[in-house]
């Protein structure tokens, strides 16, 4: 009995602090200030896998992405946030040859946030981006490059859970609007991602 009583004691005791904040969370409006973040998860080039089909042909429009950022709360409901997000390759393969793109961006954007209840909030996010898409591809011994850069609207939504005033956690989509251009192609990148981010308070 002993052994299932003192790790639930524990649970319970780092548990009550962090109920408490979020409890102070959602009548304070003190959080203004500047914070950093990392996230990670995956982005989907929803265009990169038209055209290829066949027998023998693979396509995947999916891959690994991850995002530094920073920014500035304003208050409670506002902040300005400028980052960094790698967006992954997109891969097609074929009997003859193969291609791949790989595509990453910079961002600001402004992000407007609901309190729901406790530390927990729902936000929306839209901003501007400057992307650039990088394609490279062979068939038997020839091989070629290419790649395009442009500025686009980007724009997402999705929840934060603030432990304390310091620390916080999120998980968000977004979407990048058709990014590339002549060379590559234009398309839509929609990433989804989880977050911890850090208040300098």
């Amino acid at each position: 009995m002993k052994q299932v009583l003192f790790p639930a004691a524990a649970a319970l005791t780092l548990a009550l602090p962090l109920a408490a904040n979020a409890q102070m969370l959602s009548r304070d409006s003190t959080l203004a200030g500047p914070y950093i973040g990392a996230a990670a998860g995956q982005a989907k080039a929803r265009d990169a896998c038209s055209g290829f089909a066949g027998v023998g042909i693979t396509c995947d429009d999916k891959d690994t992405s991850w995002r530094l950022f920073g920014g500035y709360q304003l208050n409670r409901n506002f902040s300005a946030e400028v980052g960094y997000t790698d967006l992954g390759s997109s891969k097609a393969n074929s009997p003859g040859g193969s291609a791949a793109f790989d595509a990453h961006a910079w961002e600001l954007d402004g992000i407007g946030s609901i309190p729901i209840t406790g530390g927990l909030s729902a936000y929306g996010k839209l901003g501007v981006y400057y992307g650039k898409i990088e394609g490279s591809g062979n068939v038997g011994a020839l091989s070629a490059s290419a790649s395009d850069t442009n500025t686009g609207l980007t724009f997402g939504a999705g929840a934060q859970y603030d432990f304390t005033k310091n620390l916080g956690v999120r998980a968000e989509w977004q979407r990048y609007k058709d990014m590339g251009g002549d060379n590559v192609g234009k398309g839509d990148i929609d990433n989804m991602m989880v977050g911890v981010l850090f208040r300098f308070q």
